[in-house]
């Protein structure tokens, strides 16, 4: 299994970042991503079809789990309003005092993450607390790829806390 890495600089990144800030314009595609409530009703949406069809054409891979991946990412993206911000493990455990923007607790449940739709359902919860700020597409290479890797790559990126439970 090859890793996908959207960069602005190469096709793939290029038509997803195209997609994300067209959503700007296409109000109720964007509104109906963001009320999916799952990886299916995703998948379901002109919107997303639209993306699938794009990337498609620019040699997407067709295997269902990638494109379920793919599905979650833009569901997600729908729930970004700016492409701002550090790395989600850096954004998630800033912390003002001792109280982090996404706790430990969660987003060690967020590693824990045993499919791509708990993955979806939980990072669909932290993006507001956010501030629905992310790299759109350091989050779409992140979830595309969600494995033992990216889960590792978050923890290191994750600071956590010295004490138990703070």
């Amino acid at each position: 299994m090859n890793a996908v890495n959207f960069r602005q600089d190469q096709a793939w990144g290029d038509l997803l970042l195209r997609w994300w800030q067209g959503l700007d314009d296409d109000r109720g595609g964007r509104a109906a991503l963001r009320r999916a409530p799952d990886i299916t009703a995703v998948v379901m949406l002109p919107a997303y079809q639209r993306l699938h069809r794009r990337l498609l054409a620019a040699g997407w891979p067709a295997e269902t789990w990638r494109n379920d991946h793919l599905a979650a990412a833009a569901g997600l993206l729908a729930h970004v309003k700016q492409n701002a911000g550090p790395a989600l493990p850096v954004a998630m455990s800033q912390h003002d005092g001792d109280k982090r923007t996404v706790s430990p607790l969660r987003f060690t449940r967020l590693l824990e993450s045993p499919d791509i739709d708990t993955l979806f359902a939980g990072l669909r919860r932290t993006l507001p607390l956010l501030q629905h700020q992310a790299d759109v597409l350091a989050l779409a290479t992140d979830v595309v790829n969600w494995g033992d890797a990216v889960k590792k790559r978050w923890a290191y990126g994750y600071d956590w806390p010295d004490k138990a439970g703070a």
